[in-house]
């Protein structure tokens, strides 16, 4: 339940740790919020004052610790150092990740999360041993139970100060805010001014926390990761991806570069529809998988727009919000959304028989009551300016009428001087929480608060399961598709997406599980997972992450439903294993389709007689390559199509330091790079302003000197 009671405004941290502790005694169970909303000065205030008097006992529960990004060797910390200091600025890292990291953790704190920076802990056993694995919508629920008795999260204040948006992170303090009674549980609201004011479930009153910490000398600047280059085969995955969006739907995305691949080509089928068409014409996308895209998909633009109801409001979504393709509302009403799901009601035209059919659907009755007048004003159906006392309607020049739509005078009068033009309160997104680059944080306080509004910040367990909510949830996520990725597909349907088969993890399940299990639950929903073909690792033979089976999964056989891959689209859902083996083989790289066919073929899960059709056989990535570099030509694709943080020589240098890392990772080519790195002597000129960058252009010693002829090497090929 929300508390009633004022908070004590402080302006001094070690104050209100002061305070935290005499409230609590020496057990402080501290959960933060995942990701951006973390209080970083107050969480290392706490977390000092623990590690130096040994007799408290901290407990810090959360997840996606962030950190600014620090090199591991002399080359990755020259390049990304500067980088850092320019991008991240005054942002404090969090005390208790970098003693985490480097083990020196107190015996007397421990650190527990649920979801991890992809692949940051794999080798961290402190780390793995403290992973709690839990669906995100249990979270809150897992909090509780393991007893935690201080919630602290970063807010930021309305104009007045009688309100506090928990901005970046509504997904599990709502939930827990309305699961606990008021005084098991202290809640300390940090306020950062450089927060956008959200609004939904993330719009709360000030009275709502225990302690609220106020000063502008705590502001910092919001942890903003910089976009990525998007790659050949990310691109691809995110064009196949594309056809099985329907117009009049709803999406939802995950972080990283095959999300905004996806995106891209949305907005390219939507702005550039000819030329998007040419290119799935081009990569025989209907040729091989017409079905799929018939059935579930589509390739044309979109006219009543997407809605957005996602875990993580990932920043490309801004885009497809500028180019007008998300732009479907959906209003917090079971009746008026049928109503609007059927065409019985315009959104954008209030007209009498909005009033009737509200009427006969029983959303409101005949002799209006205080409310059905409410509920009528909310959604703009009635002006704003009105007012309703002892069963009258009172206009602002306090004449008055009955509210009673049963006699014909009222009911005339009614209709000719209440009713407003259009709906209003509706949202285009639902969203848990949020993070992206300084440039979606700038966008989002930009906005027009009207339009900002029509972001609503939710719990998690609103966006992502159905219970509780699931009339109103079924009304909104019509033709709902359900994106994310995954690290490996077994033969069997299953997906492995969080960790490894020796029990380390990579991530975490997130949300996973409970979109997948979603879409099952939509009769017209569909879970697509995005799946890269191969990997391979600092410069070793690449693999497939297609296989036929594996120790670990987090999505289970039984739940398999959309693939797609840079090569295609496999349709999983009601298919018998053997079918499954086919579609997924059709879509996995070629330099594997024949041992994958000889080991379900050995288990007897494919007929002995099975021959891959001939149109599957030429996946391969320099097929990608090839038919993709006359669209760059026409500049489609480029490495960074939504800008990045990092200038045109960084971006360079990043090229050549990931290309030097394949080559040094693998036996054969490393010899050969050092031998045409050492004989190397002259330093082009166009080369000089990079090894400045990375402060080699005059070496030092014999470690500089090996570092500068590799990079020499390295940017030789590229410019």
């Amino acid at each position: 339940m929300l508390k009633t009671n004022n908070p004590i405004i402080l302006s001094d941290i070690n104050a209100c740790v002061d305070n935290v502790i005499q409230k609590t005694g020496k057990k402080i169970i501290l959960g933060i919020p995942l990701g951006l909303g973390k209080p970083n000065q107050f969480v290392n205030a706490i977390y000092q004052k623990a590690k130096k008097d040994t007799s408290l006992h901290l407990t810090i529960l959360s997840a996606l610790t962030l950190e600014k990004p620090k090199g591991k060797n002399l080359l990755e910390k020259r390049f990304i150092e500067p980088f850092a200091e320019r991008i991240f600025e005054d942002y404090p890292d969090l005390d208790y990740e970098i003693d985490r990291t480097t083990g020196k953790l107190p015996s007397n704190i421990r650190v527990i999360e649920f979801y991890f920076p992809a692949g940051k802990f794999i080798n961290n056993p402190l780390a793995q041993q403290n992973y709690v694995s839990s669906n995100y919508t249990h979270v809150a629920r897992d909090l509780i139970d393991r007893g935690v008795n201080v919630i602290a999260q970063m807010i930021t204040l309305s104009p007045d100060h009688k309100r506090a948006s928990l901005s970046c992170n509504a997904d599990v303090t709502t939930d827990i805010l309305s699961s606990v009674s008021r005084d098991s549980i202290l809640f300390i609201g940090q306020v950062n001014n450089n927060l956008p004011f959200m609004h939904g479930d993330a719009d709360l009153p000030v009275s709502s926390f225990d302690y609220i910490l106020q000063n502008t000398a705590l502001d910092f600047k919001l942890f903003g990761p910089p976009k990525l280059s998007i790659s050949d085969t990310d691109y691809m995955i995110g064009l196949h991806a594309s056809t099985l969006v329907q117009d009049d739907g709803e999406l939802q995305i995950g972080i990283g570069s095959m999300g905004d691949s996806l995106i891209y080509a949305l907005c390219m089928r939507h702005e550039r529809n000819d030329q998007y068409r040419t290119i799935i014409k081009e990569f025989e996308i209907e040729k091989k998988f017409g079905k799929e895209v018939s059935d579930i998909g589509d390739l044309s633009l979109f006219k009543t727009g997407l809605f957005g109801a996602t875990e993580m409001l990932v920043d490309s979504l801004m885009y497809l919000v500028d180019s007008g393709i998300m732009k479907k509302k959906v209003y917090n009403h079971v009746i008026l959304q049928r109503l609007l799901n059927k065409g019985l009601i315009l959104e954008d035209k209030i007209t009498p028989d909005s009033l009737y059919q509200l009427l006969a659907s029983g959303a409101i009755q005949p002799k209006l009551t205080s409310e059905n007048f409410k509920f009528l004003q909310q959604f703009g159906i009635f002006k704003k300016k009105l007012t309703y006392k002892y069963g009258n309607i009172y206009f602002e020049d306090q004449s008055f009428i009955e509210a009673d739509l049963n006699q014909d005078q009222f009911n005339e009068a009614i209709v000719k001087r209440c009713l407003g033009n259009r709906l209003i309160n509706g949202a285009i997104i639902h969203a848990g929480f949020f993070l992206g680059p300084t440039q979606f944080y700038d966008w989002l306080r930009k906005l027009p608060d009207w339009k900002r509004s029509l972001i609503h910040m939710k719990s998690v367990r609103k966006i992502n399961q159905l219970y509780g909510h699931e009339e109103i949830d079924r009304l909104h996520r019509k033709n709902a598709r359900f994106v994310n990725t995954c690290l490996m597909m077994t033969l069997s349907g299953a997906a492995v997406s969080d960790g490894l088969e020796d029990g380390r993890v990579i991530s975490g399940v997130g949300g996973q599980y409970n979109f997948v299990e979603m879409a099952q639950a939509l009769p017209d929903g569909r879970s697509i997972l995005q799946l890269r073909s191969t990997r391979s690792i600092a410069g070793s033979d690449p693999v497939s992450n297609i296989v036929y089976n594996y120790g670990h999964v987090t999505i289970p056989r039984h739940l398999r439903d959309m693939v797609v891959t840079e090569y295609g689209i496999a349709d999983l859902r009601g298919k018998t294993d053997e079918e499954i083996i086919v579609a997924l083989i059709k879509i996995a790289d070629s330099r594997f389709q024949g041992l994958l066919i000889s080991q379900a073929k050995s288990s007897g899960k494919l007929s002995s007689s099975y021959v891959l059709p001939e149109a599957y056989k030429n996946n391969t990535p320099d097929q990608i390559r090839r038919k993709l570099a006359g669209f760059k030509e026409d500049n489609l694709f480029p490495a960074f199509p939504f800008g990045t943080d990092f200038t045109i020589e960084e971006q360079i240098l990043g090229q050549a330091l990931k290309s030097l890392k394949n080559r040094m990772g693998n036996k054969t080519s490393k010899i050969s790079t050092l031998i045409r790195s050492i004989l190397s002597r002259k330093i082009p000129a166009d080369i000089l302003p990079y090894l400045k960058r990375m402060k080699l252009d005059n070496p030092n010693n014999f470690t500089e000197k090996l570092y500068q002829k590799l990079l020499i090497h390295e940017l030789k090929r590229l410019l």
